[in-house]
């Protein structure tokens, strides 16, 4: 009588060593909401353990918007080093997978997975892998080496990379096609069997919802991310406006009293000699009062809301207007100047005094942190965003801005000064931002240097 017992015995162990895998790879799933270890989790299972069941893996995840499937992942059998089991033994129902940081990093940059993850795969209704695999949500199984497939879009793309005979499993979650995974085994030749084909369905099924639930927190931790950043946004808001509204009452209370101090200063200033102690006291109380009716004047700009004049202007003007107001400074700090304004009109729409006052505080900050000499360089060129934008370049080389404090100098009130009220780049951003324009700030060589970009002015032919 002939033996039976060893085939369903070989048989029984094969589908013990599926169900333990598949045990194992749900107590995977469960360990990690990485959805980029995920993923490497979920193609490294597939052809990775001492009787691995196909050879190689590769994930297409599905884009709604564009409507393509587009490469993420493929991994070969020379880069599966990195999975380790962690649990009492490789066989222990409690045990799960885990991949290194350092192997993932292997994994994405072999040959074969750039290969994939420059594939795109249109999802055409046409083709019989798109039609079965994304719209139908069933598995699809190419047998044959190529039954003249290259002739279709998406199978082509699958066989470009040297995919041979191959299966083909949707990715699902609560019926939703998130995209498909692909195995083939390339270096066997080996065919896929029924059961082969049967463990991937539900090793997929379980993938999906994995891949969905990554997806899901994600969502919700931007989200969360979101809200902490409108929430503090708006506390922020309401601080400035609370500071703002006291620095206003405040500024009208104490503007007249320093007109009429500063008056009598001035009147005493004329009527005492000029060699006088008096005459420096008097002298020092003037420049003080000019001092605080300048910083009570910031405030009151920054408190109220401004009212723009939108005309038409000429950049170039403007700042050849700033340079002459600043020629003073420029040459008590003895400070070199090298302007360039492109040799034609740079017209823009807004409000001449308030685009003067912008470049203004600019050069004038810029003069302050050369008090022994520098070069300050201003620059006009075109740009092109959105549209046509005119950029302004003025760089010192005052020592520059340090790292902490970049992000920090447009906010209000804040001020690296002795003396100030470190509103001059907020007055200065807002003035652009009501202009549609931008200032961005970095260092730059030996200094600092301020970009400011506003859009040019559509004139008729």
């Amino acid at each position: 009588m002939a033996d039976v017992s060893t085939p369903h015995i070989g048989a029984a162990d094969k589908k013990l060593n599926e169900l333990a895998l598949l045990y194992q790879f749900s107590n995977t799933l469960l360990s990690t909401i990485r959805l980029n270890k995920l993923t490497h989790l979920i193609l490294t299972a597939l052809i990775s353990g001492p009787s691995p069941i196909f050879e190689r893996a590769m994930l297409f995840m599905r884009n709604e918007k564009t409507e393509v499937l587009q490469g993420m992942l493929g991994v070969t059998p020379d880069a599966v080093e990195g999975l380790v089991v962690v649990g009492e033994s490789e066989t222990s129902l409690s045990s799960r997978w885990d991949i290194s940081d350092e192997a993932m990093a292997h994994q994405r940059a072999t040959e074969f997975c750039c290969r994939v993850r420059v594939t795109r795969i249109e999802i055409d209704e046409q083709c019989p892998l798109i039609r079965q695999v994304v719209k139908e949500n069933r598995l699809h199984y190419a047998d044959q080496p190529d039954d003249g497939e290259l002739g279709c879009p998406a199978c082509g793309a699958i066989r470009r990379l040297g995919v041979s005979v191959f299966a083909a499993v949707p990715l699902l979650s609560r019926d939703k096609n998130l995209g498909m995974i692909v195995v083939d085994n390339p270096v066997s030749a080996t065919p896929i069997s029924l059961d082969d084909l049967h463990f991937l369905k539900l090793f997929a099924s379980q993938a999906g919802m994995a891949i969905e639930n990554s997806m899901l927190y994600n969502r919700i931790e931007d989200a969360h991310s979101n809200l902490q950043d409108a929430r503090e946004r708006l506390m922020h808001g309401e601080r400035l406006a609370a500071i703002g509204e006291m620095a206003a009452n405040l500024a009208h209370e104490l503007k007249n009293p320093l007109v009429t101090i500063g008056g009598f200063a001035g009147r005493l200033l004329k009527a005492l000699p000029d060699e006088s102690r008096e005459h420096r006291y008097a002298d020092t109380i003037v420049r003080e009062i000019s001092r605080l009716e300048k910083m009570l004047a910031d405030i009151l700009a920054f408190s109220r809301k401004p009212t723009i004049c939108y005309n038409y202007c000429e950049l170039g003007e403007i700042l050849r207007e700033c340079l002459e107001n600043c020629a003073t400074s420029l040459e008590d700090n003895n400070i070199r100047l090298n302007a360039s304004f492109g040799g034609h009109p740079w017209p823009v729409l807004g409000d001449a005094y308030q685009l003067k006052q912008v470049f203004l505080n600019l050069m004038l900050n810029a003069c302050e942190v050369m008090p022994d000499g520098g070069d300050i360089q201003v620059a006009v060129e075109k740009v092109i965003l959105d549209k046509e934008h005119v950029m302004v370049s003025i760089t010192d080389t005052g020592g520059g801005i340090s790292p902490e404090m970049l992000p920090k100098i447009f906010n209000p009130f804040f001020t690296t000064k002795r003396h100030g009220t470190g509103l001059g780049l907020a007055i200065v951003n807002r003035i652009l931002l009501n202009h549609k324009g931008t200032i961005e700030a970095a260092n730059e060589g030996k200094g600092a240097a301020f970009r400011v970009t506003l859009p040019l002015m559509e004139l008729a032919e």
